[in-house]
């Protein structure tokens, strides 16, 4: 589990008028993702391997290789949108079909 720590976007605050959004953030699943894997990486890992990896992420979670737990709620769409407060629990979980043809090429490398 990656817990991310969720920013707080002012200006919807702001432009909205509404005080709802101060305690909590509209947030896409793939801007969690992209947090969670800049977190996972390092504040010292390059820039060009955090975007590397949010590229390909990206592209696994589009193409259904996996999906995405956020605080106990599962997304397989990386448009979705959530509210989250001040910090988000992220668990990336395969999807069964992936997990048992990965289980599958291991077995036959071993034979």
């Amino acid at each position: 589990m990656i817990r991310v720590s969720v920013p707080l976007d002012l200006s919807i605050v702001r432009s909205t008028a509404c005080a709802a959004f101060a305690f909590a953030t509209p947030l896409r699943i793939e801007e969690i993702v992209a947090l969670a894997v800049r977190d996972a990486q390092g504040a010292r890992a390059p820039v060009d391997k955090i975007k590397r990896c949010i590229r390909a992420t990206l592209a696994g979670l589009r193409a259904g290789t996996f999906f995405v737990d956020v605080d106990g709620r599962a997304f397989r769409d990386p448009c979705a949108v959530v509210m989250c407060e001040r910090w988000a629990n992220v668990r990336f979980f395969l999807r069964t079909g992936a997990a048992k043809r990965k289980r599958t090429a291991v077995a036959a490398l071993q034979i």
